[in-house]
């Protein structure tokens, strides 16, 4: 017994010592991570002020900074980014470099190369010599501020001590890199667009890629009212079933195509309750913690007068990405223009070193980049570069595939933009566009004096021989880029006699326009046919607009573009089918509950997109079979192919069934049972199948898939139901979204409406991390303008 009690003593002694060596860890943690957090009051140096800059933060944590120059408050902006979102600018700037691999190793070797291969790093610099004096300062002054703002910090960020790697410092170039980011995001940098089509035409025939890849279908909602002709079926007869090697599909339930892209939209003066214009702005985009926009309103003064910005910026960048100045609003969609073509290399016949040009053979040229790994040996990676572009495949017959795209050109990419923020009006705003470089977009414009504009912000090529639709060969000189369309031939429209404009990814314009701009997978139309259709109705009531019509706007969830399949769906399940198969009888109960939007409560919702999406999968499986012999990552989803669908599946031609079906009837009660199986497969009746049970948030921080679950989720927003899909104005999925909702009357921006997902600050510790997040969820119409200051810090020479 003696022996037991001080072997009980001293077990209890070693737990001691373990909880508190545990504790001590744990409060040792706690006072690291806490050396990260950004200061918030009192008066600090920064070294190249020339006056006192004040930074006043809200109860969000949104910065009012307030300076005597744009320089000063540039400067300070910098700090503040830095102070915040640090790790959120080291990787946009490794993305555009191809530098990830130094900071999570082996595991992103694969995706530098990819970056790698474009050499951004080094375009970076060129665009950097070509800065204006004035540009060349406020990078200077900006990427000041952010090193003083990473050094003022008691520990380095809270990432970088989980990743047991010191930050390195920002340089002007990496600014740069972020804009090249974003040509990552915003365009296919891999030709996978023009590759599809191409398979497809090379399997298929031109008639098939005409009718599955239209320029433009019946959904479509130019501004200009254009529209092209559909096309008849294809002249084609696939293989009977016993000759075919299409198998049926295994049922999982699909995904939608996922288009990169925004809503933005405006109405003039002559319909809003101010007599000023009114623009709303969403830019869809991967949602994750942080999010992508940093929140502000710059304040300053100059010859011109006083000036206040208010938008969001984007940490790494030095001005307001999208906002409104006073006198200007402005926001973006991705535009689609066509800005990249598939060369098609000729090489001799034995090496395949070298390659057929205008002016005769010319050697491949090797670039190699030294890729940096961490706990690990460098990788080399090899670059084969022609004078087109960068080599992205092949050899195929002889021949590699080339890249050509104007963000390969240094011209294509400057800080122009900068003077956005002083612009007064939405002609300036128009002119500047078309002077700015930058990965193409849509820019809407609406001003105080009531005007409002569309055009495409950025260069644009101009293409000699080609339509830029399939690849070619440039080996002849016959087929080339000339240049770039010249700034007054870009096509915009200002002002237009309904007082209102839109887009939404869509194709926006016909006829020449439409060949300048080109094609690179505009979105199908229903999602900016039914914003019109709402502005027109709100409109035709004659009340005067204000903010929180459009607000209603960007949250329509309202499933317009699947009204018709929820019909034919239930036509499909008729008695004789469930004769058939009573299983399916819950699913055609659950149909007839159709509310007609994607709410988190939609069972019907839910099962009527999975079944067109089964239903496209079996009946195009054919033309997809074909095109992947001669690309193996051919997807028919990035074509305008719902009118070809809707086309086959009721007028049944016998020659165009998937042969892996009898009859057309077979294949659609196949597809009716693919969605059975996706009820199943949940472990859900069909009561419980609801929208929001598949549409549920996963907003995650990059360290999200490595960590363990508790820790995973405490630094992600909340895992909640939410409305809304890819073809209407409230573009939603669980990892993917309206990354902000803004709506204002420039001049008025105290009436105006902002929130976003996520907070303002990546710290977890921090009281903004996740302040706002919960008005975004609900759509709740929140101030564009920071409210009563809570916080004051101010920056002194």
């Amino acid at each position: 017994m003696p022996l037991l009690r001080i072997s009980s003593r001293l077990l209890l002694a070693v737990l001691g010592i373990l909880l508190a060596i545990v504790a001590a860890a744990a409060g040792w943690g706690w006072w690291m991570m806490r050396g990260s957090l950004p200061q918030l009051d009192g008066a600090r140096a920064l070294a190249g002020l020339g006056a006192p800059v004040k930074i006043e933060r809200d109860a969000l944590g949104v910065p009012t900074v307030t300076g005597v120059t744009r320089l000063d408050v540039a400067r300070a902006t910098g700090f503040l980014h830095a102070q915040d979102r640090y790790f959120q600018m080291d990787l946009l700037r490794r993305r555009g470099a191809g530098e990830l691999s130094e900071l999570f190793g082996a595991a992103a070797v694969e995706f530098d190369k990819s970056a790698r291969l474009h050499g951004f790093r080094r375009l970076a610099e060129k665009v950097l010599a070509q800065a204006t004096p004035a540009e060349r300062g406020m990078l200077q002054a900006y990427t000041q501020g952010v090193n003083a703002g990473l050094a003022a910090l008691r520990q380095i960020p809270w990432e970088y001590l989980v990743l047991r790697t010191p930050p390195q410092p920002w340089r002007e170039e990496d600014s740069v890199l972020c804009i090249y980011a974003l040509w990552f995001d915003l365009q296919d940098y891999k030709g996978a667009f023009e590759l599809n089509r191409d398979a497809l035409r090379r399997s298929a025939g031109t008639a098939a890629l005409d009718f599955l890849a239209p320029r433009g279908n019946s959904w479509d909602a130019a501004l200009d009212g254009s529209t092209f002709a559909p096309a008849p079926l294809p002249p084609l007869r696939f293989k009977a079933p016993e000759e075919s090697g299409s198998a049926a599909l295994p049922p999982t339930e699909p995904d939608s195509k996922r288009v990169v892209g925004s809503n933005a939209f405006a109405v003039d003066g002559a319909h809003t309750a101010t007599g000023a214009a009114l623009l709303a702005g969403d830019m869809h985009l991967d949602l994750r913690v942080p999010n992508t926009w940093y929140r502000t309103v710059l304040q300053w003064r100059d010859d011109a007068g006083p000036h206040r910005v208010a938008g969001v910026t984007l940490p790494g960048i030095p001005f307001t990405v999208a906002g409104s100045n006073g006198h200007v609003a402005w926001s973006f969609t991705d535009a689609y223009v066509d800005t990249t073509d598939v060369v098609l290399v000729e090489t001799e016949a034995i090496a395949q070193h070298y390659y057929r040009t205008p002016e005769g053979w010319k050697e491949i040229a090797e670039r190699p980049e030294e890729i940096r790994v961490k706990n690990g040996k460098p990788v080399t990676y090899l670059a084969r570069w022609t004078d087109w572009g960068p080599i992205i495949g092949g050899p195929v017959d002889g021949r590699y595939f080339a890249l050509r795209w104007s963000a390969h050109d240094p011209a294509a990419t400057n800080l122009h933009f900068l003077e956005m923020e002083t612009t007064t009006t939405a002609a300036a705003a128009v002119e500047l566009a078309h002077r700015a470089g930058f990965a193409n977009e849509n820019m809407l414009i609406a001003d105080d004096a009531g005007h409002i504009a569309w055009t495409v912000l950025g260069k644009l090529p101009v293409r000699t021989g080609f339509d830029g639709r399939l690849p070619v060969s440039w080996a002849y000189g016959d087929r080339h880029w000339a240049g770039w369309v010249k700034p007054e031939d870009t096509p915009t429209i200002a002002n237009p006699p309904d007082g209102i404009l839109w887009s939404g990814n869509n194709r926006a314009v016909g006829g020449e326009a439409y060949a300048k701009l080109g094609d690179s997978g505009y979105d199908d139309g229903p999602r900016a046919r039914q914003i019109r259709d709402d502005l027109l109705a709100l409109i035709r009531t004659g009340k005067k607009a204000v903010p929180a019509d459009l607000l209603a706007i960007q949250l329509d969830d309202r499933a317009l573009y699947l009204a018709r399949w929820q019909n034919f769906f239930l036509e499909t399940l008729d008695d004789a089918a469930l004769a058939q198969k009573p299983a399916r009888t819950e699913i055609r109960d659950a149909l007839r509950q159709w509310n007609g939007h994607a709410s988190i409560d939609s069972v019907a919702y839910r099962l009527v997109r999975a079944f067109r999406l089964h239903v496209a999968d079996r009946a195009l499986a054919p033309f997809s079979d074909g095109a992947r012999e001669n690309y193996a990552q051919f997807s028919y989803r990035s074509f305008m192919y719902e009118d070809a669908l809707w086309q086959l599946v009721h007028e049944q031609p016998a020659r165009l069934l998937n042969p892996a079906h009898q009859t057309w009837r077979s294949l659609l009660l196949a597809a009716a049972d693919d969605v059975l199986a996706d009820v199943e497969q949940t472990g859900l009746s069909a009561a419980h199948f609801t929208w929001g049970a598949r549409n549920t948030l996963s907003m995650q921080h990059p360290f999200g898939s490595f960590l363990p679950g508790p820790l995973a989720r405490l630094l992600a927003m909340p895992a909640q139901p939410l409305p809304g899909d890819s073809d209407m104005p409230r573009v939603q999925s669980p990892t993917f979204g309206q990354s902000e909702r803004f709506v204002v009357s420039p001049g008025h921006e105290a009436e105006g409406i902002f929130h976003m997902p996520g907070g303002q600050s990546g710290h977890p510790m921090s009281p903004y991390y996740r302040a706002g997040h919960a008005a975004w969820a609900k759509g709740e119409a929140t101030p564009l303008l920071p409210g009563p200051t809570q916080h004051t810090l101010v920056l002194q020479p």
